[in-house]
């Protein structure tokens, strides 16, 4: 790792910390992937894998992550939901709901997650919102909360429509936010759980070929294809994968899994950096440090460059966490972060001694 300090005959002011990937690192050495879009986005929002990321596409029942979420955050797991007419009969994957029925927005999100049940969809729909058009209002304000911009929701359940869309880059985003969501995040990590007299068993197979895989949504139509959208942990670190139209999906998901977790690591890249400038008035120099630690996700191959940017020197006092320059980490010409740097400790100004009154102490 390089390091350049730059001198400054001023302070810099405090700056917001700025995250990005080394675009010439991102991806690579990445296996293949049957995917027409895929990305692989680390929990906490950095891209290491994009392909065709922000074409809109269309996706299947992976539609049924928002509906999830958009009923946790507006019912009670232990609310009872009466099965309206309008929930029964509808084509494709069901939990075979009747009219007339009871179940609990918990049994319903089960049959909607594991089995990808459309009848689960509208029901939970048509019992947040009163209305299939209503909820989908509630799907896409949410998808403008998430900044999910290339998204579009016409219907719950992901059956083909016009003007229903999304993106690989917009579904990472949902999914890291929605594995957040403790409820969430319990059913979908489910392998089967019992409804009634049925056992509903998980569509998501990674659970069982993927190690580390806590969750995970199908979804198929002819004109889709097959998309998946899932989440793996190992070792405290947490990736989200996405492939659209996906013809080996499953394979798909494990390759760039274990690609991900061998090919990168987290560092500390502020750790152990310092810097001492001069203090004029002061009792001593004083050091300048990244406040906190700069956590970066970046691969195991990446060559990194600090440049510090700081005052030639600086009045006394001083005081800790004071805003007094700037750190910028590089790889290759791409700046990957940008943090303040601040002073390390309180010192005070030095004291000075009258020096009439110092000859008569050493007279006396």
């Amino acid at each position: 790792m390089v390091l350049i300090v730059r001198k400054l005959v001023s302070a810099i002011l405090s700056l917001g910390l700025v995250l990005s990937l080394c675009a010439e690192a991102r991806g690579e050495n990445a296996p293949g992937v049957s995917a027409e879009s895929a990305l692989v986005m680390h929990a906490g929002g950095q891209v290491i894998y994009e392909k065709n990321a922000d074409r809109r596409a269309l996706i299947a029942s992976t539609t049924k992550i928002m509906t999830a979420i958009v009923s946790l955050e507006n019912l009670e797991l232990e609310e009872q939901v009466k099965i309206m007419p309008e929930a029964c009969g509808v084509e494709g994957s069901s939990m075979y709901l009747e009219p007339g029925q009871s179940y609990t927005v918990r049994e319903l999100l089960c049959g909607l997650l594991l089995v990808s049940g459309n009848d689960a969809a509208l029901a939970l729909a048509i019992h947040t919102a009163g209305s299939v058009e209503s909820f989908t209002r509630l799907m896409n304000r949410k998808a403008k909360e998430l900044g999910m911009s290339g998204s579009r929701f016409m219907n719950p359940h992901g059956l083909n429509a016009d003007g229903h869309y999304s993106t690989a880059r917009d579904m990472a985003r949902l999914m890291a936010y929605c594995m957040e969501n403790a409820d969430f995040a319990s059913i979908i990590s489910l392998p089967s759980c019992s409804v009634g007299d049925q056992t509903l068993v998980n569509h998501n197979r990674l659970l069982g070929l993927c190690p580390g895989c806590i969750g995970g949504k199908t979804g198929y139509t002819q004109a889709a294809g097959r998309c998946l959208v899932s989440c793996c942990q190992r070792d405290g670190t947490r990736y989200i994968c996405v492939t659209l139209n996906a013809p080996d999906d499953w394979n798909d998901h494990v390759r760039l899994y274990d690609w991900a977790f061998s090919a990168y690591s987290q560092r500390d890249v502020s750790a152990g950096v310092s810097f001492e400038i001069p203090l004029v008035s002061g009792t001593k120099d004083v050091a300048l440090i990244a406040p906190e630690p700069l956590f970066l996700f970046l691969p195991k191959s990446a060559e990194l460059r600090l440049e510090a940017e700081m005052p030639w020197f600086a009045f006394a006092p001083v005081e800790a966490g004071e805003p007094a320059g700037k750190l910028s980490v590089y790889c290759g010409d791409d700046m990957l972060a940008e943090v303040p740097l601040s002073y390390q400790e309180n010192i005070a100004a030095a004291t000075k001694t009258n020096n009439s009154d110092k000859n008569a102490m050493e007279h006396s």
